[in-house]
């Protein structure tokens, strides 16, 4: 990649974590201010950044268009949407839908709990590989040399004190949901927050995305929340149906 593309994505990256001046960029980048400013003029031009009266710089509209189209080209995301709604509204709780996507799970749809208390998340952030249960799920049906590829190569850090912490723990969990056909995360992400999760299937049997239950235990205590798991297997058959696949129950 060019090095003027890298600088590029370097700015749009650190845009998305807010609004930053012209100096502070340049010293994100570690490059002269002119440098910086002739990438943000070619940005603005294509409404990929805008400045403000401040002369602070912001995330602009153009990217609005291009993370539609994105989402958009994600089938699995149209074809599960009114099921995930249905979920949604029958158990109130966070519901997700999640993809495996260059090495990384990405949530590609949300919908939200009715309850003030919710699991913090947004479409198009990363989920934890080896702390969230849509990512065991995706991880699960990798072809196990992939499967011990992707794990070694995971950064372990203990988000809590359930955390899966070693590869050859993360290898036994996924052995286990992919022989259950389903996966958990009970409190290893965040410690006030459970989630199960289950796989969404092609007609070739695929696993394609992963949509997951999640429900702060100030919501539903961890028993509770695999009460809803036969709910959300419901709804994860129905989108695999109506993705082509054969209803196996």
């Amino acid at each position: 990649m060019s090095q003027t593309v890298t600088r590029a994505l370097r700015i749009l990256a650190e845009l998305g974590e807010g609004e930053r001046s012209l100096d502070q960029l340049a010293e994100v980048l570690g490059v002269h201010k002119t440098t910086v400013l002739r990438l943000l003029q070619s940005l603005e031009e294509e409404r990929f950044v805008y400045r403000d009266a401040a002369y602070r710089y912001h995330l602009g509209a153009g990217l609005f268009a291009l993370s539609g189209l994105a989402l958009e080209q994600r089938g699995v995301r149209r074809i599960a949407a009114p099921h995930l709604a249905e979920l949604n509204a029958a158990t109130g709780q966070t519901v997700h839908l999640a993809a495996y996507e260059g090495g990384e799970v990405v949530y590609i749809d949300k919908f939200d709990s009715r309850h003030p208390v919710r699991m913090y998340s947004r479409i198009g952030l990363r989920a934890a590989l080896h702390s969230a249960a849509v990512s065991k799920v995706l991880l699960a049906d990798l072809p196990l040399p992939e499967r011990r590829r992707v794990v070694a190569g995971i950064d372990f850090v203990r988000h809590t004190e359930r955390t899966l912490t070693s590869p050859e723990a993360l290898l036994a969990e996924l052995e286990r949901v992919a022989a259950q056909g389903w996966a958990q995360d009970h409190a290893e992400h965040e410690s006030f927050i459970n989630c199960v999760a289950a796989p969404v299937r092609d007609a070739s049997g695929r696993v394609v995305a992963a949509a997951s239950i999640s429900v702060p235990d100030v919501v539903l205590p961890y028993e509770q929340v695999l009460d809803l798991l036969p709910q959300l297997l419901a709804t994860t058959r129905a989108v695999s149906a109506d993705c082509g696949r054969p209803d196996h129950n």
